[in-house]
């Protein structure tokens, strides 16, 4: 089953979405992410649906502003693909292979959860930023609430999926990385969500005999084909992935957990490090990224101008006085 958030006629309202792209509108329902927070998962999220398709259907979707799926709590972001992170390496500091500690679980950050964006919605330029990139990536969204899950249990909390756009300024990137912690406004000013949220259990025939989701994965810029994939490449499944996300804390209905870039062209940076060279360029104003995921759809959002940024000082050196 699809579900899709979607604003007409000025009303929010979240919707199961049919084949032919015909709304069936939930009653009384504008926030899908309101709707995951009773925590009764996948089986009450069916059961919701299910009820929306014995009434009079609504408008169709070629009708309405498609919204994202949901407007997550917390949005986790992973790196289980090898190729992406080697590529990656390369492209910023020339180095080779993958650090050794990158095999030892799956590591993400937290990415911000206030900048979400829809699947067709313009994407700003960050301030100050020269170089965007796109990053093409599935991601689970959790259905209820877990703490120290084990990757089986973990299957049962892990409602749906949908597309995931990591949008990252790799030159305000780079920079913030060499401080040892992590990005931060390189990663900050836009995510996209969409085009909908597909239940999991819509996406199980892809599912292969060691728990991968064999997806094909695709990603264009104005119109060209710069990248494709299999979702199946990642090194942990998502099982596992929600898995480690809960050790010693607690994932929560909503939370939204990206699988990271696929390879061989999931991102500009990566095709930058292969190559040796910027091809293609940078991400500009009018520039339209179209991604498109096997089973879940596609979002293309173009590129448009951003606001300036606010100047700052440096940092003051202080003399470091003590009471």
């Amino acid at each position: 089953m699809r579900f899709a958030t979607y604003e007409y006629r000025n009303r929010r309202q979240v919707a199961v979405v049919e084949e032919d792209g015909t709304l069936h509108p939930l009653p009384g329902v504008s926030s899908l992410t309101d709707l995951l927070a009773g925590g009764g998962g996948l089986p009450e999220l069916l059961d919701a649906g299910s009820v929306t398709l014995d009434v009079p259907p609504g408008p169709h979707i070629s009708d309405v502003t498609l919204l994202p799926p949901l407007q997550p709590p917390t949005v986790r972001d992973f790196v289980t693909f090898e190729e992406h992170v080697e590529g990656v390496r390369r492209s910023v500091d020339g180095a080779a292979g993958v650090p050794e500690q990158w095999y030892a679980a799956p590591t993400f950050y937290f990415t911000n959860p206030y900048a979400v964006y829809g699947p067709y919605d313009d994407i700003p330029m960050p301030p100050g930023a020269s170089m965007l990139d796109f990053e093409l990536e599935v991601a689970a969204v959790i259905g209820k609430e877990g703490r120290d899950l084990t990757p089986e249990q973990a299957r049962d909390h892990i409602i749906g999926y949908t597309i995931f756009n990591d949008w990252s300024a790799r030159d305000l990137q780079s920079a913030e990385m060499r401080v040892g912690l992590g990005p931060c406004k390189g990663k900050d000013t836009a995510t996209t969500l969409g085009p909908f949220l597909v239940t999991a259990d819509a996406l199980d025939k892809y599912r292969d005999a060691d728990g991968f989701l064999r997806l094909a994965l695709t990603a264009e810029i104005n119109g060209k084909v710069v990248g494709e994939d299999l979702l199946s490449n990642m090194s942990w499944t998502f099982e596992e992935m929600v898995a480690y996300a809960s050790r010693g804390t607690r994932v929560r209905p909503g939370d939204v957990l990206g699988s990271g870039t696929c390879g061989n062209g999931g991102c500009l940076a990566e095709l930058w490090g292969v190559r040796g060279t910027q091809d293609p360029a940078p991400l500009k104003p009018g520039d339209t990224v179209t991604l498109t995921v096997e089973g879940i759809g596609t979002v293309s959002n173009t590129v448009v101008a951003g606001a300036d940024p606010v100047p700052l000082p440096a940092a003051r050196l202080r003399s470091r006085e003590r009471p």
